[in-house]
């Protein structure tokens, strides 16, 4: 059996974030206009919470058939790079001044 397409997992957990609050705040009796927009606040800070990871996987799926050539970048592991890189530089730095 094929497994989920990472975009449609996303999906699919986007809209229930959204539909799921909206239907508990419709049952209580909000206003229709009202509980759709704290319905859209609370599937927005829902999915940010707890859709990391899916979102990096929809976005690195998305990357790939952009550009089929190149291999996607973190950009996590250039700022650890870049941070560790400059650190090496002024330690050299500082040595070659001491002496």
């Amino acid at each position: 059996m094929k497994s989920v397409p990472p975009w449609l997992y996303y999906s699919v957990l986007r809209v229930l974030m959204f539909a799921v609050p909206l239907a508990i705040l419709l049952s209580l009796g909000f206003w229709p206009w009202a509980a759709a927009v704290i319905a859209a606040l609370l599937g927005l800070c829902l999915s940010y919470l707890f859709l990391g990871k899916s979102r990096e996987s929809v976005a690195r799926d998305l990357y790939r058939a952009r550009h089929p050539d190149r291999e996607p970048v973190n950009p996590d592991s250039e700022v650890e790079d870049l941070a560790l890189n400059t650190q090496e530089q002024t330690g050299s730095e500082r040595e070659s001044k001491s002496q």
